[in-house]
């Protein structure tokens, strides 16, 4: 991709700042050992990465490792004042661990000054060597070694990658209110979408699909048993009984993110597993979708996950209340964070859009039925939508061939008088649905006909809601009500 192209504004993901060393990574998660708050710890990485780019370059010309490793820890150490409203006791620590520093970097470095003149000769004998070899096989090397590093480059600088808690956001990046990109495909990058999908291969643990769709079977467990039923408009409780999803709900993970990079492999691979393993423990979604674009399925289809908490849908005159039968949850590895879920890998994009189509035609889901957790998530106690904000904003439904619901006026504002608080415009940047504004409207406008306040119409439709939902039957087994856990423990950086 040419520099034109990585620049344009229909880039369709941020990209990560370049990774700090590994020993910088060490020291600086050494130092997050004892802060227990994930907001302050993660405030702290962004202090002390702040232009370290450049400081990392300077540090790494420092011949001793114990120095460099000290170094590292001076800077973390002097970053986290500006962040922690540290007491005289840790204070105190923090001066102790950083008077060590001075000392190690001063001695290490001065011992290595000492041995500056034998390093020169020893490269002057090296380089010297080198000269009076044969320049045809050095040539060659050279060439097949240039040719390998521009594959490696080639194959690890794609423009799609998702940022970390350890690689904050340019300062050019758009700001909190702003919806993060990746809404769209390029047409080049659509293919070719069968209009029939089967089963195309299957072995121990996966299934293969004729759009390409690869399911990792190993983690599949069988849940309760699907059995629900749905509200007409007018209140009433259809008799029919079912036992199939007529929609899909996604959901972020929740988990902490490692660079999407070479150096950081073993903490990506074993930050999956763990979160895998928890969302098999709690059984909280059907599917996973991991940063690879590996689609794992969870829960078995004909069972219900504990995804969707208390939430609100509606199509047509049906109104769905239980969330976690009435729709599949599907969930990507990612984060809701600043007001905003960051952008999802190509890799997921891709396998996220297959397995909707391979859903959608499977069970005869409408395209309206496919909707985001932070659209549908309510909390009755308190009468607010947005108790879960997670693809709140950015989902990217035209890629998915699925119509825009965030314009659609929202079911549980429009039928059931749910309101927004302060803390809801703060997470949101000022910035309402195109379908919330709409509902709004809907509700103003009935209260207006029927003179009644817009208050005493809300306090009406809520207790309507409470009365709906106390009709639908509890699930035989038991399941916990409330919103689906947040997997803290999928990564050991807490």
């Amino acid at each position: 991709m040419t520099a034109a192209a990585q620049g344009s504004p229909t880039e369709r993901y941020r990209r990560e700042r370049p990774p700090v060393s590994r020993e910088c990574g060490d020291e600086l998660t050494r130092i997050t050992d004892d802060i227990d708050d994930p907001v302050v710890k993660l405030r702290y990485l962004q202090k002390a990465l702040n232009g370290e780019g450049d400081k990392s370059a300077l540090v790494q010309l420092v011949p001793i490792p114990p120095a460099r490793r000290a170094w590292y820890r001076l800077k973390g150490l002097q970053a986290l004042d500006a962040v922690a409203d540290a007491d005289e006791v840790v204070a105190d620590r923090t001066l102790a661990a950083r008077k060590t520093a001075r000392r190690v970097v001063v001695g290490t470095t001065a011992a290595a000054l000492l041995f500056v003149p034998v390093l020169v000769a020893v490269i002057a004998w090296q380089v010297n060597k080198w000269t009076s070899s044969d320049p045809e096989p050095m040539a060659s090397s050279v060439g097949s070694s240039t040719e390998a590093n521009a594959t490696a480059i080639a194959s690890t600088t794609a423009p799609l990658v998702v940022p970390s808690t350890l690689t904050p956001a340019p300062e050019a990046e758009a700001p909190v209110n702003q919806p993060p990109v990746a809404e769209t495909l390029a047409a080049e990058d659509l293919g070719i979408v069968p209009s029939m999908l089967w089963l195309a291969d299957r072995g121990p643990g996966w299934e293969l699909y004729s759009n390409g769709l690869r399911i990792e079977t190993a983690y599949t467990v069988k849940g309760t048993p699907r059995n629900y039923r749905v509200h007409s408009r007018s209140g009433q409780l259809l008799p029919t009984k079912h036992s199939r999803p007529m929609g899909i709900l996604f959901h972020t993970s929740e988990s902490d993110l490692w660079p999407l990079e070479p150096s950081y492999e073993q903490e990506l691979r074993k930050g999956s597993e763990a979160l895998l393993r928890f969302v098999k423990r709690e059984q909280a979604y059907n599917y996973m979708i991991d940063r690879f674009g590996r689609v794992y399925r969870i829960v078995d289809d004909d069972s219900r996950a504990n995804h969707a908490g208390h939430g609100v849908w509606a199509r047509g005159d049906e109104v769905y209340l239980d969330l976690n039968s009435a729709f599949l949850g599907v969930s990507f590895e990612s984060r809701w964070e600043g007001g905003r879920t960051l952008p999802i890998t190509r890799a997921q994009l891709i396998a996220g859009r297959n397995l909707t189509h391979y859903l959608r035609q499977r069970f005869a889901i409408a395209p309206e039925m496919c909707v985001t957790h932070g659209l549908a998530s309510i909390s009755p106690k308190r009468g607010l939508i947005g108790y879960h904000l997670d693809w709140a904003r950015g989902f990217p439904f035209e890629a998915f061939g699925l119509p825009d619901l965030y314009s659609q006026p929202l079911p549980s504002v429009a039928l059931f008088g749910f309101n927004y608080d302060s803390e809801f415009l703060r997470t949101m940047g000022e910035e309402r649905w195109p379908g919330l504004i709409a509902a709004e409207r809907q509700l103003a406008d009935e209260a207006r006909d029927r003179a009644i306040s817009l208050d005493d119409l809300r306090r009406e439709r809520q207790a309507e809601y409470r009365r709906w939902r106390a009709a639908i039957p509890t699930p035989t087994s038991a399941e916990p009500e409330l919103e689906t856990p947040v997997p803290q423990t999928a990564d050991k950086r807490g």
